[in-house]
C-alpha cells in the first residue's frame, strides 16, 4: 500500500501532471494512486523526487495487527 494519493492531494497535484513527469500513462499512475498496483522501487523513488518527499513518506507501514 502507498500514500501517493494522499501526497498528491496535500500538494494539490493532479495525477495527469505526475504521469507526464514520470513518462508513464495516466492509467498506470492511476493504478498506483488507487493502490491497484504498486510501482517498482525505482519508480517509487522517482515519484518521491518529483513530489519533493522521501520515498518513505509514500509508504504505509504495515501494522502487526493487519490481517
Amino acid at each position: 500500500m502507498n500514500r501517493i494519493k494522499e501526497v498528491l492531494e496535500e500538494k494539490g497535484i493532479k495525477q495527469k501532471w505526475l504521469a507526464e513527469k514520470l513518462g508513464k500513462s495516466y492509467n498506470m499512475v492511476n493504478g498506483y494512486v488507487q493502490n491497484r498496483q504498486q510501482p517498482r522501487l525505482e519508480v517509487l523513488y522517482e515519484i518521491a523526487e518529483i513530489l519533493g518527499v522521501s520515498a518513505k513518506d509514500l509508504l504505509i507501514e504495515k501494522s502487526n495487527n493487519a490481517k
